[in-house]
């Protein structure tokens, strides 16, 4: 087994002169995403609308939903596999960007998968907007040699036009919805939909054509909606939608509960993560309750909640009054830019401490990696740039932390590392407030977007495998860095083993 960055700075991929092969698979015209890129914003404002105007999503995707009823897909929106009592599928999200990010997670993510049942993409499967033409460049090309079917549950990004792109691809080609009367003049839906970014009439006309790159028998998925559950061997799966604004409508709610009923141990995929960046976010439900509620319940046997949306990977194993524990994870870093780590604050929230906490990438090698994004995008080198190693020291002592990696010698940390992890928004122990306050760790990923500046190695993607049996789940993070070595033998950044019985 290869080094992960937990052992050294080569497994986290610094230092490496072999880049992997990623690029051969990559097309020819890559299209680069920069969300600095005033278009691409106002391409992506549905988001934005939604919050100040109302959000319509749960209205269409009810109307979704009742298309595919009609069209025969099950009531309870079970998908009844025949998988045995011991099998394996791959979990990976926020996957599509198109660029090398992307594609540089996809030779590890072949290895790892070669043998498991089935994947699910858990959340913003197409950037920017969702749009039909950029899932042959984003979905069906990169994946095309994953020999299984692909499930999915739809984002924020996957939202920005309808959800139109996502039903015809995964949903058994569901048409398109019929337009709805318009709003009233000069009410808030009124003013919504004047501004609502809609897609073209033409756009999709070559997606039957990229289908064929995944046109395999045992490669062809149909789910019942953009929400579902999966019966295999001894568990039960459940995706559910959170939409633009990451909440559930009421009839999906109402669904969530009559699923998850019942002794079977059960394991939630979700757009909106429910513990992220050190915090609790328990994903509130139209008319009353929360996701979590239901995921928390014993007679439900959830035993964990895997969340896509931010671009990282971090676990919390929560501790409930019933003496079980729970896992929840991120599980966002399958290809689009990377959220920073070295942000997350010391974590003390639901029972779940510093030592029980993991994340990918390491928070020094965050800070690290942001100093060479500023140093390069500001030309200003010698003042942002730090090493992994001094990095990884100042974490520790903001923090009050034990190295997470040794720095593999003295290590001495000067005023310009401490102004760099401060100006960076590294994160600092809760008891310890700055000398003084920058909001630039709110600020500083949307001002300066890494995702079109890093399309060198190391790009710290990754994904995730779960092994199932009667006895319990075994769940793994795997890395992805661009580089050689670990496309060759994928490391192994998390592991735990969660019992079923």
């Amino acid at each position: 087994m290869s080094d992960s960055s937990r052992d050294t700075a080569e497994g986290a991929g610094w230092g490496a002169d072999d880049p992997g092969t990623y690029r051969q698979l990559m097309p020819t015209e890559v299209r680069r995403i920069s969300w600095l890129d005033p278009r691409m914003l106002w391409a992506a404002r549905n988001g934005v609308l939604a919050s100040w105007f109302g959000d319509p999503t749960g209205r269409t995707r009810g109307r979704w939903v009742a298309q595919r009823a009609a069209a025969g897909a099950p009531a309870d929106k079970v998908i009844r596999r025949s998988d045995p009592d011991r099998f394996s599928f791959m979990v990976i999200g926020d996957t599509g960007e198109g660029d090398d990010p992307q594609y540089a997670v996809v030779p590890g993510f072949l290895t790892v998968g070669q043998d498991t049942n089935f994947a699910v993409l858990a959340s913003d499967v197409i950037y920017p907007v969702g749009g039909a033409d950029d899932y042959a460049g984003k979905f069906f090309r990169p994946y095309r040699d994953y020999r299984a079917p692909i499930y999915a549950i739809p984002g924020n990004h996957d939202w920005y036009e309808d959800l139109g792109a996502f039903m015809r691809v995964f949903c058994g080609g569901a048409p398109p919805l019929p337009e709805k009367p318009a709003p009233r003049p000069f009410g808030r839906a009124w003013l919504r939909s004047l501004l609502w970014h809609r897609p073209r009439h033409d756009a999709g006309e070559r997606l039957d054509r990229a289908r064929a790159l995944r046109g395999e028998p045992a490669q062809q998925a149909v789910q019942p909606g953009p929400y579902w559950a999966i019966d295999s061997g001894p568990v039960r799966i459940i995706g559910i939608d959170t939409g633009l604004l990451g909440t559930l409508d009421a009839e999906q709610g109402a669904w969530l509960r009559e699923v998850a009923r019942g002794p079977r141990p059960k394991i939630l995929i979700t757009g909106s993560p429910l513990y992220v960046d050190g915090g609790h976010h328990p994903c509130p439900i139209e008319g009353g309750g929360t996701v979590d509620e239901i995921v928390r319940d014993p007679a439900h046997r959830f035993v964990a909640a895997i969340g896509g949306d931010i671009h990282n990977y971090q676990r919390y194993p929560v501790p409930l009054a019933d003496g079980r524990t729970l896992q929840y994870v991120v599980a966002g870093g399958g290809g689009a830019f990377m959220h920073a780590t070295h942000t997350i604050p010391r974590v003390a929230v639901g029972g779940v401490t510093e030592a029980d906490f993991r994340c990918y990438p390491l928070r020094g090698d965050s800070l690290a990696f942001y100093s060479r994004l500023y140093g390069r995008r500001l030309r200003l080198r010698r003042l942002f740039r730090i090493t992994e190693a001094e990095a990884t020291a100042v974490i520790a002592e903001r923090l009050g932390i034990a190295p997470t990696r040794g720095p593999g010698g003295p290590v001495r940390i000067t005023r310009r590392i401490r102004l760099v992890a401060t100006l960076l928004g590294t994160a600092r122990r809760p008891d310890r407030g700055a000398r003084f306050r920058l909001p630039v760790r709110k600020i500083y990923t949307s001002l300066f977007s890494p995702s079109s500046a890093t399309y060198s190695p190391p790009f710290f993607k990754c994904f995730l495998r779960l092994d199932v049996s009667p006895e319990s789940v075994r769940l793994r993070c795997f890395a992805a860095t661009g580089n050689r070595a670990q496309e060759l033998d994928p490391p192994v950044e998390d592991e735990v083993v969660i019992p079923l019985t």
